[in-house]
């Protein structure tokens, strides 16, 4: 995260929003996702000037209006290209990119490829919601396998991308995993990814009540939502349910769903989190194939993060090299710097 101190007073959630009318969806999930980030800048104490929101085209990247920061409603799939031009010559800023799992996913996924690669000092927040929105329900790169919409009557095709495995296997530094219905975990993990040093990609679910309703019912629904989903604690065993009766145990390197209250297993046998540990965050990564209903062999799906590591970031390694680049050579007329050493002359015979 980059932001410089002021010394004025506090800014509260309601300094960042601007003075626009919020144009979604009655009921639809992004309200909570905005308000939470506003909340999340203010607890930040990060200066508006020193912000830079940057969105591709979808639902989600109408953000930016909402927003009393910097920002920019770019193109399809390029947030994150912008995004990386504007943080190496202003490394000062603190830049978000938000996107949507169409923007970011399909039309942007080399790009986001190498933005996760590069790690640069950016946040992204990716919005996840299983469906194309804004262009009125065509099934998307994570909307599940015969999932009908628009664009698949007879259901989609397709085997849905997991966006976590997807930025464990582009090398990304911060991966984690929220939702919008709960909105005092989504803000803790806006701010963890704020606060880390490098890219942090946050996975969102969000709810599109219009062409995808329920899409995520299993994991907010109060009847349900204890003993489908977990939550990542540092240094915590990985225990779950409405009354923590469930667990997970490594059998070998396989996952395995236990029942405390057996007398078999204990908590001490059971899965301690390790965010620093990669080969257990692809596995996590993997709680991925749940059923509609749960059942005594089923994994729950994971939500904080998954993972974090530190590495240079591309910014810094990049300047680095133009500075001392800069400080070997001589200084030269912009005629020898395009013609350089392997120029020539062809002369008249």
């Amino acid at each position: 995260m980059s932001a410089q101190s002021t010394g004025r007073k506090p800014l509260k959630a309601k300094d960042y929003a601007s003075d626009q009318v919020v144009r979604w969806c009655p009921g639809c999930g992004d309200y909570a996702i905005l308000s939470q980030f506003q909340a999340a800048l203010a607890e930040l104490a990060i200066s508006r000037e020193n912000i830079a929101i940057i969105s591709g085209i979808g639902c989600s990247s109408r953000l930016p209006y909402y927003m009393h920061t910097f920002g920019m409603h770019s193109i399809h799939g390029r947030a994150t290209a912008i995004a990386t031009g504007l943080k190496i010559m202003r490394q000062e800023l603190s830049v978000w990119v938000v996107t949507g799992d169409g923007d970011g996913l399909s039309i942007g996924g080399n790009h986001m490829i190498h933005i996760l690669r590069r790690n640069l000092d950016i946040n992204i927040l990716l919005f996840n919601n299983q469906i194309y929105g804004l262009t009125k329900g065509q099934y998307s790169p994570s909307s599940q396998l015969g999932q009908v919409t628009k664009s698949s009557p007879m259901g989609s095709a397709d085997h849905p991308l997991n966006p976590i495995s997807f930025a464990l296997g582009c090398g990304g530094t911060f991966i984690a995993r929220a939702m919008d219905r709960d909105t005092k975990h989504l803000k803790q993990m806006i701010i963890s990814s704020a606060r880390h040093k490098g890219t942090a990609f946050l996975e969102i679910y969000q709810n599109c009540n219009i062409f995808n309703d329920g899409a995520f019912s299993l994991f907010t629904d109060k009847d349900t939502k204890a003993d489908s989903t977990i939550f990542l604690e540092e240094g915590q065993p990985l225990v779950f349910g409405k009354e923590n009766q469930y667990g997970i145990v490594l059998d070998g390197y396989r996952p395995k769903r236990v029942h405390l209250n057996t007398g078999k297993y204990t908590k001490g046998d059971l899965w301690i989190h390790d965010s620093a540990d990669k080969f257990k965050a692809h596995l996590l990564a993997e709680f991925f194939e749940v059923p509609s209903e749960m059942n005594d062999r089923s994994l729950p799906r994971p939500f904080g993060v998954f993972y974090r590591t530190v590495r240079p970031c591309y910014e810094d390694t990049l300047n680095d090299n133009i500075s001392a680049c800069r400080a070997k050579r001589k200084k030269e007329s912009l005629s020898a710097l395009l013609t350089g050493k392997d120029a020539w002359e062809v002369g008249k015979e």
